[in-house]
């Protein structure tokens, strides 16, 4: 049965109920704890309740409206968003800081990755504590995301497919659940001037540390930039109004009802279960976790197609990418997947309450929001936006995320402190890989393969030198000339350990900055007629790529050009119609280990060798045969300063025969 190809680039209800379904679940599911974080041990009053709602307002308007869903989703790189695929919109500028600000960004969207599943299903399932007040609900929150992980690996089409509609039932109802409450209460709407969330932020006891918890109710928008490619911008700008109005209803909601408690503490009540009807709170609570699976399942997906993007960029260590289904970015990297989960159990086991993790949450995804901003203001910048607009945007961006920055820093004594750890360490990660790959890339040099024609003719004549295969194919390279190679390939090819071959290929996957290529292009350059040829095959950074099946097509294209012949150049094997045999070659260089280096590098190099032990092999990942595979290490010697202090004695011995 087909798959149905719905064009995302153009607003539809289908796509509109797919963004429903993958975009919104994280930032949908918030109403569930932010109004409880709000209020905390705070003593209920008008002040604390019209304040935090009107914050509520105007951070869901300045910083998801109009940051992310109307300025962030028009900076997309060819229809993709995400820190990575901003960053390779600035990467050609003369700027170091991009990189780096791509590296923050990522590490904190993973390390929020730890805590957004815990918080959204724990915060569902223990509305069950409403109807039974001894049940023990972590059991059942640890059931729900070891079943949510590991059913990954079947991909995630279901979540737009089916999962929109249950969003569209959970908005509708939360709105309708907030409505019931704001008729009752309609001096709530008086929260709409932002007087009231100055004046809390301002004069409130502790007021401007609210803001913590307050930004809790968007930091999901991250993720809804990273997903732009799932769904398109169009569809997700117009789902985004009726998400809007839903979330607000609710918030309001929630905020008319805590009026009528003025003068009590709340510490312990779910503020949004309070104000269901208890003849449909098991309904609703049933509701509410399956949203909250959708949130989960969501940014898990989000993180896969962020570490995607840092492996096709060269900025990660490879892993195996699969594609469960034919959906547009549907990928599932299993190593990822258990590492979340790993991250997602320590979490639980460590602060056992949703509660507990509302005062660490936030803390690492505002840094992300940061990074963001940085990079869309150079994006801007570079596409000639005026000076003056980019002054009032980077006032709006900064100016209220360094607020929200400071006051999530309370939460660095209460748990806040573990994900920022996390993020830490991924960063670390990433600069020492970036760090080793820049000191080895110091010692690549292009060589042009023309200067070679006379060596690359004798040693295929050279019956002295064993023939390594008929078809011998290197992975190399590609420079700006179409005949310039790797000087580390020739170094293989005659010092190292000469290889003999009747025909040689030297092929170039290239990974473009643009993230999907509808078609598959290759170019092919003749260098010896028959004998020697460079082919280049370019991909976006989001594209799968087999090698081997694409070359064995390239050469049966070339076979029926009469550019090659295809068939076994062994006497005995031609005449049976036997095809040629093939061997690839992976030239793997590695820093020798005698020399010189600072200790900074020494540990980046480390780093980087330790990491490459649990990669995914390359040629695994190019469809490729272990039997016809090498993997050849090439040394690479830096200067070894000072004298070594070895002299040769004047004395001229001799063994006497």
């Amino acid at each position: 049965m087909e798959n149905k190809h719905i064009d995302l680039s153009k607003l539809s209800i289908a796509g509109v109920f797919i963004s429903l379904g993958i975009i919104f679940g994280d930032i949908g599911t918030s109403p569930l704890y932010v109004f409880k974080a709000i209020i905390g041990s705070h003593t209920i009053s008008d002040e604390l309740i019209l304040g935090g709602v009107s914050c509520l307002f105007w951070t869901l308007l300045l910083i998801t409206t109009i940051k992310y869903v109307l300025l962030a989703l028009a900076a997309d790189n060819h229809g993709e968003g995400g820190i990575f695929a901003l960053y390779g919109l600035v990467k050609e500028q003369k700027f170091r800081w991009p990189l780096f600000a791509a590296f923050l960004g990522c590490s904190a969207l993973i390390a929020d990755g730890f805590i957004t599943p815990p918080i959204s299903i724990l915060s569902a399932v223990e509305g069950l504590d409403v109807l039974y007040p001894n049940l023990p609900t972590l059991p059942i929150g640890i059931t729900i995301l070891v079943l949510l992980f590991s059913f990954q690996r079947f991909g995630t089409d279901i979540v737009g497919k089916t999962f929109g509609p249950v969003m569209f039932v959970w908005f509708s109802v939360i709105a309708l659940l907030g409505v019931h409450q704001i008729l009752v209460h309609p001096e709530i709407v008086k929260a709409l001037n932002p007087y009231y969330g100055i004046h809390l932020l301002i004069q409130y006891p502790g007021g401007f540390w609210i803001l913590g918890a307050v930004f809790l109710c968007t930091t999901g928008a991250e993720a809804l930039y990273a997903d732009l490619g799932h769904c398109g911008k169009l569809n997700i700008r117009f789902s985004w109004t009726f998400v809007w109005i839903c979330l607000l209803l609710n918030y309001f909601g929630q905020g008319a009802w805590l009026l009528d408690k003025t003068g009590t503490t709340m510490e312990d009540v779910s503020v949004f279960y309070a104000i269901v009807p208890k003849m449909i709170l098991p309904f609703i609570i049933a509701l509410a976790t399956i949203a909250t699976i959708i949130a989960s399942q969501a940014l898990i997906s989000g993180c896969f197609t962020l570490v995607n993007e840092a492996i096709k960029l060269r900025l990660w260590i490879n892993h195996k990418v699969t594609y469960p289904s034919s959906h547009k970015g549907q990928i599932y990297i299993s190593s990822i997947n258990w590492f979340l989960f790993s991250g997602c159990m320590l979490v639980v086991l460590a602060f056992q309450k949703s509660y507990n993790m509302e005062a660490a949450y936030g803390l690492t995804i505002i840094i992300n929001m940061l990074m963001t901003s940085a990079l869309l203001l150079l994006v801007f910048s570079a596409r000639g936006v005026p000076k003056i607009v980019l002054v009032l945007m980077g006032i709006l961006f900064f100016v209220s995320e360094a607020a929200f920055f400071v006051s999530n820093l309370k939460k660095f004594f209460y748990g806040g402190w573990f994900t920022l750890l996390v993020c830490l360490c991924i960063f670390l990660l990433l600069y020492f890989l970036h760090r080793a790959r820049k000191l080895r890339s110091v010692k690549y040099k292009l060589v042009s393969l023309e200067d070679y024609v006379p060596m690359f003719e004798d040693l295929i004549k050279d019956t002295t030198v064993p023939k390594a295969a008929t078809n011998l194919v290197f992975m190399t390279k590609k420079s700006q000339s179409e005949t310039l190679v790797d000087s580390n390939i020739i170094y293989s090819l005659f010092q190292q350990n000469p290889k003999r071959a009747d025909v040689y290929w030297i092929i170039h996957v290239e990974i473009l900055d643009y993230p999907h290529e509808h078609e598959k292009n290759y170019e092919v350059t003749t260098i010896i007629p028959e004998k020697l040829f460079l082919v280049n095959l370019q991909f976006g950074f989001k594209v799968k790529h087999n090698v081997h099946r694409l070359f064995n097509r390239i050469v049966e294209e070339m076979t029926e050009s009469k550019e090659v012949d295809s068939l076994s150049h062994y006497e005995s094997m031609r005449k049976y119609n036997i095809p040629a045999d093939f061997k690839y070659v992976f030239v793997k260089p590695i820093i020798s280990a005698d020399n010189d280096l600072e200790p900074v590098n020494k540990f980046s190099i480390a780093v980087y060798e330790g990491l490459n032990k649990i990669a995914y092999p390359l040629y695994m990942d190019f469809g490729l045969d272990t039997v016809n595979v090498v993997t050849e290490i090439v040394p690479i010697h830096f200067h070894i300063k000072g004298d070594l202090g070895l002299k040769r004695s004047n004395s001229d011995k001799k063994m006497a025969l």
